[in-house]
């Protein structure tokens, strides 16, 4: 009887180790004269317990770990290929608490089938979407994502059917489907996530977007920091052109779809749409002016659907089920899910796939686990590097874009970084200042000045160097930039600094700064 074992080839496993355990599994086997099947399957998103080895058993696959190469010979003895006890054994993956009670609506796949193979994506419903869409015409599919609420998963969180309809009505003898891979957010790792661990829903998405608006077409811009990405797409891309799922004639349908993969520059503002264009044209990445929006005139000039991978990602399901599968999950205009990213000083680190509504407090303690040095969570930093500061205080707001909004906050891209009560939010609000300077375009003035000038006067706060005066100046210059930046980078990096100075003013000297603003 052979012995079928998932080892995940996701790259947080590989970098715990995952190949040499999955190399010493093959030798142990190959020892005791047993028949083993290594299955490499994506991650489950437990990134504490990587890398974590799932055994087929009669009632289902029992997870060990985290599974270390000098383990495996005492898992044998155990007999773990029956799912026997073990120090680390874990039980049922799917009755472990941290999976059960999340939405695994996108990440359905993730964890369970191997990323590579278009068999086993099939055998899970994969593709049933593009077939439905493909009975369709264009218009309807659009409204199909429309009546779905989906709204960019990249930050922004404009309605990805809108954008779709505008690019729709579009005239133009070549149209483009770009998806924004570039995933630069500090602690966000949900886009690699797809790319690495289940591609060909990816691939789906977009070819169903290019069906949906008429675009023949698709670009993955993919940050080059991701090379197991990379190489995993370039390979699902082949094998979906074999297959007849891409190509000049897609599932004999007549309509025509071409993917390409292309790697990005290593630019954090590239995640900024109109950027990402510059450089996928071979131009500096530097942020156009809009008008015109690029769903007119976007790459080289033409109607492009400009979307994010967790975006295009949703696009099968809601096609497979129909768009009030998706709708009934969520909140207000925040509809279906959004793969949270723990991480940060959590005990437990991972992604969390929740409806929108769950709380911050939820998160942090009954996924994360608390802080993983077991002092108070004192901070979170919600939608990357130019996201809000929150306070204790604000953890049982419901993770809602309008929610997140009324409290000057961003759910973006669903990162979630915890810092402890040792924390010096005043240093964390440089760095962002600090961060801005570094990875500005250098376009616009608001941005490029406005950041290196924060910096200064930032350290003069943290120096005590008239520290009211210059908070005052702090507030105006974030003033300045919220309002007159051209794009999201400068027009964010207020975020933190400001949430940091209204929600952590003792870090600053122990001021009210408010009445500091008034004095000054």
């Amino acid at each position: 009887m052979t012995c079928t074992v998932y080892v995940p080839r996701d790259s947080t496993a590989l970098a715990l180790g995952a190949d040499e355990v999955a190399a010493a599994i093959r030798v142990e086997a190959q020892r005791r004269g047993i028949d083993v099947r290594i299955v490499r399957n994506g991650s489950r998103g437990m990134f504490w317990l990587e890398p974590l080895v799932e055994v087929a058993t009669p009632a289902g696959r029992t997870a060990y770990g985290p599974v270390d190469a000098g383990d495996v010979a005492s898992l044998f003895d155990a007999g773990f290929c029956d799912g026997a006890a073990h120090p680390l054994a874990l039980g049922l993956t799917d009755a472990l608490p941290y999976l059960q009670k999340q939405e695994r609506v996108t990440f359905a796949r993730v964890g369970i089938t191997d990323p590579l193979s278009l068999d086993d994506y099939l055998a899970h419903d994969g593709y049933a979407g593009l077939r439905r869409a493909l009975a369709m015409v264009p218009g309807a599919i659009v409204q199909e994502v429309i009546d779905a609420g989906l709204r960019g998963r990249g930050g922004a969180a404009f309605p990805t059917g809108v954008k779709w309809k505008t690019v729709l009505g579009a005239q133009a003898a070549q149209k483009y489907i770009v998806c924004n891979a570039d995933e630069g957010d500090s602690g966000t790792f949900s886009d690699r996530m797809v790319m690495e661990d289940d591609p060909f829903m990816l691939i789906e998405g977009m070819t169903i977007a290019g069906l949906a608006v008429g675009a023949t077409r698709g670009y993955i811009y993919v940050r080059s920091e991701y090379p197991h990405a990379i190489a995993a797409l370039n390979e699902a891309i082949a094998g979906a052109i074999k297959a007849g799922y891409l190509g000049a004639d897609v599932l004999g349908s007549g309509n025509a779809f071409h993917l390409e993969v292309r790697k990005g520059a290593g630019s954090y503002v590239c995640g900024e749409e109109t950027a990402l264009l510059e450089s996928l044209e071979g131009k500096r990445g530097i942020v156009r002016a809009k008008p015109p929006l690029p769903a007119l005139s976007g790459l080289f000039g033409q109607p492009t659907v400009i979307n994010n991978v967790i975006s295009l990602a949703s696009v099968p399901l809601i096609l497979q089920k129909g768009a009030a599968f998706y709708r009934d999950l969520g909140q207000g205009r925040s509809r279906g899910t959004l793969p949270f990213q723990l991480a940060g000083n959590l005990a437990h680190g991972g992604l969390v796939e929740k409806a929108f509504g769950v709380t911050l407090r939820e998160l942090l303690y009954d996924f994360g686990g608390g802080s993983a040095s077991g002092r108070p969570i004192r901070a979170v930093q919600v939608g990357g590097p130019l996201g809000a500061y929150l306070p204790a205080a604000r953890f049982d707001t419901p993770l809602d874009y309008e929610a997140f909004a009324a409290i000057g906050a961003a759910v973006g891209h669903g990162g979630i970084v915890a810092f402890d009560d040792t924390v010096d939010m005043a240093r964390q609000a440089r760095y962002a200042m600090a961060f801005c300077a570094a990875e500005s375009c250098g376009k616009c003035t608001p941005c490029r000045i406005g950041s290196t000038r924060g910096v200064e006067v930032m350290d003069k706060i943290i120096a005590n160097h008239h520290r009211p005066q210059q908070i005052h100046l702090l507030r105006d210059l974030c003033d300045l930039m919220l309002a007159g930046s051209l794009c999201a980078m400068g027009g964010m990096t207020p975020y933190p600094v400001l949430s940091a100075l209204d929600n952590f003013p003792e870090d600053f000297g122990g001021l009210d700064t408010a009445t500091d603003r008034k004095a000054a």
